[in-house]
């Protein structure tokens, strides 16, 4: 098959969406399959085959690029795929629905984020109401142009339910290549980082953003350390607010507590992880967190508090911790771990076992199973007359 994935932003931007439609695509191309990103941005980024980018104007230092139309190039190879994969629903689904859906190409949209939440963080002057108003307003409309409609966690589908989309929602986690994570790699030397051996060390990895919630997580440090004065925690990454969080953990008295370690290549994340022994996440804006995941599959228990994505892949009790949004609650039961060797050991080895759902080759082979579905359906069906005209149509242009 000839597949397009279709991204409103691509690498070098960090995030865990272009981190699956990457790690997807390889996947895709070791089974055979001819994959095509389609996105926006410089046009000197291309280190990978079969990446068009399509000019976009920058919004700031977010890594987005609007675009509202692909090249030509773009757009006639798009129009050559058997199925499209859509990652964003708005700049790339409407560019799906205007270049695809004319040819009867079938479309896929994986619901990644939660937008509202996202829109809450960084435009808070917007009412709360006018970003649910416009989200219960189009995302109905939009999947009810889509052909497939998926959802990597239940939590998600939840959602799009609350949104108001009727038709089917097929949940299947983005998936992650567990290799890395369980091929016994050294870890990180803890004393190059700062670190004693008995130390209890709890690790983030993620972007540095107000999102993440990590004032609330220094926070819950102070707390605990008052009764477990080894505890130190590790932050994994970089981001806008990294400046003030190292002044608010110096203020709340955890500053020599707090190891932040700026970006850290992608393939040394493993060996950070092994030196850990506590995964915590003070977030509530995620829907399907690979960085969890890969926690999970480090063999690391998981602190989080009770939202979509962290309860639909963290069981309270088994694999980890789930807090309530309280400040109160998740200080008790992040000292809970921190204080109890062998419940952080036998946590461990659950989350190892739990994150098997979350084999890219598992998840992977889902989604292609359905492509073959969308794309046999298509070819036994005959093209209405509206299709030829547009087809003949292009082939004029061309």
């Amino acid at each position: 098959m000839r597949i397009g994935m279709m991204a409103d932003l691509y690498k070098p931007h960090v995030s865990g969406v272009t981190h699956y439609v990457s790690l997807n695509k390889q996947i895709l191309e070791r089974r055979g399959h001819e994959v095509f990103v389609f996105t926006f941005g410089r046009l000197d980024h291309e280190d990978e085959p079969n990446v068009l980018r399509s000019p976009g104007v920058s919004v700031g230092a977010t890594g987005y690029s609007l675009g509202f139309r692909y090249t030509r190039v773009a757009r006639r190879l798009l129009q050559t795929m058997d199925i499209v994969h859509v990652h964003h629903p708005f700049l790339s689904g409407r560019l799906a629905l205007a270049y695809c859906r004319p040819l009867g190409i079938p479309i896929v949209f994986t619901h990644h984020t939660r937008y509202d939440l996202y829109a809450q963080v960084y435009f808070p002057i917007l009412p709360d109401q006018l970003g649910q108003a416009f989200l219960q307003s189009y995302m109905p409309a939009f999947c009810r142009d889509i052909d497939l409609v998926i959802a990597p966690a239940a939590g998600l589908a939840a959602f799009l339910r609350e949104m108001g989309v009727e038709g089917p929602v097929d949940v299947i986690p983005n998936g992650i290549d567990l290799t890395p994570f369980r091929s016994g790699h050294p870890p990180i030397d803890r004393a190059a980082l700062g670190l004693r051996q008995d130390d209890v060390v709890l690790i983030f990895v993620g972007r540095l953003g107000v999102e993440k919630n990590l004032a609330f997580l220094l926070r819950a440090v102070a707390g605990v350390q008052h009764a477990h004065p080894r505890v130190k925690l590790l932050l994994l990454g970089d981001g806008p607010e990294r400046d003030n969080l190292q002044d608010r953990a110096a203020l709340s008295g955890v500053g020599e507590r707090v190891v932040f370690t700026g970006l850290v290549p992608y393939p040394d994340i493993p060996r950070y992880l092994a030196a850990a022994d506590v995964f915590v996440t003070a977030s509530t804006t995620e829907v399907h967190p690979l960085s969890v995941i890969e926690a999970l599959a480090a063999g690391l228990p998981v602190v989080g508090i009770d939202s979509p994505g962290v309860s639909d892949t963290i069981i309270d009790g088994e694999n980890g911790f789930v807090a309530e949004d309280d400040l109160a609650a998740f200080t008790a039961k992040l000292g809970q771990i921190v204080m109890d060797d062998d419940l952080r050991r036998g946590m461990g080895q659950a989350a190892r076992r739990s994150a098997e759902a979350y084999d890219i080759e598992k998840t992977s082979a889902q989604v292609e199973a359905r492509y073959r579905d969308l794309v046999a359906r298509r070819t036994g069906r005959r093209p209405s007359r509206w299709q030829q005209a547009w087809r003949r149509l292009l082939d004029r242009a061309t």
